[in-house]
């Protein structure tokens, strides 16, 4: 029999997420919005669902769930857009200070059809009120590089 999961320490930092956001970034025009809301299912499993107008593509809707595996002792989630047909799946672990939840998944390269790519996705806290998400893909020698960061504050 499956032992319902209980609501740990590494269930902290994902409650933060918790909210409405105002989601901004360098590829965003001035004219373009974009919000997300975050909930709880019971403190175990946090949905974020965000919708907007994605640049160069109208409007979207995202949705990023994210967890905690305690058999796995990593943290886990899915990723899925309207402006794309892959699924992203996470997996990955929180920095030592609390702050950063990095992300690890793999998907599609967008500069070379057909091939796939190593990502890394990082969520920052600033504060208890303004959070960025970065996006990285793994390069040839092993480094990261950043293509994409949004800053998110929370709406009151």
């Amino acid at each position: 029999m499956m032992e319902p999961a209980k609501v740990r320490e590494e269930h902290r930092f994902l409650e933060k997420l918790v909210g409405t956001w105002s989601v901004t970034s360098n590829d965003m025009s001035p004219n373009e919005q974009w919000t997300e809301v975050v909930r709880s299912l019971h403190g175990i499993w946090f949905v974020a669902e965000g919708n907007g107008d994605v640049p160069g593509c109208g409007a979207g809707t995202t949705v990023l769930t994210l967890g905690y595996s305690a058999s796995r002792g990593k943290y886990i989630g899915t990723w899925i857009g309207s402006m794309m047909d892959h699924m992203w799946i996470y997996e990955g672990e929180m920095s030592p200070d609390g702050k950063v939840l990095t992300l690890y998944t793999r998907g599609p390269d967008f500069e070379f059809s057909g091939a796939e790519q190593d990502y890394r996705e990082q969520i920052a806290f600033i504060d208890d009120d303004n959070r960025t998400f970065t996006s990285s893909a793994k390069q040839a020698d092993g480094s990261w590089k950043q293509f994409m960061q949004a800053r998110y504050a929370r709406k009151p």
